[in-house]
C-alpha cells in the first residue's frame, strides 16, 4: 500500500510558491494554496497568533488529504521552521533574498533542514525527483 506525503513548498512572498506548485501537483494531489484558505475563512491576520493559526490549518487540511488517502500540497510562507516539521517533505522556494513585506522579513526562518531547495525557476528535474520519492 502506498505511503500518501505531506508536502510543504515555503518560503518569502514572491518566491514562486504558487508557480512551482501548479507545475507540481498537474492535477493528481489535493492542493493548498495559503491565500485561497486565509480567504476562504477570511482570516488576514498576521501577527505571530495568525501565522500559527494558518500553519495549524495547512496542516490540518494536508493531515485530511492523506487519511483520504492522496498526497497533498500547501502552499504557503511558513516564516517559523517548527511548523514546516511536520510535512513529509520539504520544499524551500530560495529564489529571492526579501520578499515585499518587510515585516515577513524579519520573522522567516531559514530551514534547519529540507528535501528540495529551489534557487532558480529551471525546476523540472525536481519535480521528477519528486515524483520519484512519492512512488
Amino acid at each position: 500500500m502506498a505511503k500518501f506525503k505531506r508536502i510543504i513548498v515555503f518560503g518569502l512572498p514572491g518566491s514562486g510558491k504558487s508557480t512551482f506548485c501548479k507545475k507540481l501537483v498537474r492535477g493528481t494531489m489535493d492542493y493548498y494554496n495559503a491565500d485561497a484558505i486565509r480567504k476562504q475563512f477570511n482570516d488576514w491576520d498576521f501577527s505571530e497568533e495568525g501565522r500559527k493559526r494558518q500553519a495549524m490549518r495547512m496542516l490540518s487540511l494536508t493531515t485530511e488529504s492523506k487519511m483520504n488517502m492522496k498526497h497533498s500540497v500547501a502552499d504557503f510562507i511558513a516564516p517559523f521552521d517548527k511548523n514546516r516539521q511536520s510535512y513529509d517533505i520539504q520544499i524551500w522556494m530560495n529564489t529571492i533574498k526579501e520578499g515585499r513585506f518587510e515585516d515577513t522579513n524579519k520573522v522567516f526562518e531559514k530551514p534547519t533542514k529540507c528535501d528540495f531547495e529551489i534557487t532558480d525557476y529551471n525546476y523540472e528535474e525536481t519535480i521528477k525527483d519528486i515524483y520519484d520519492r512519492l512512488k
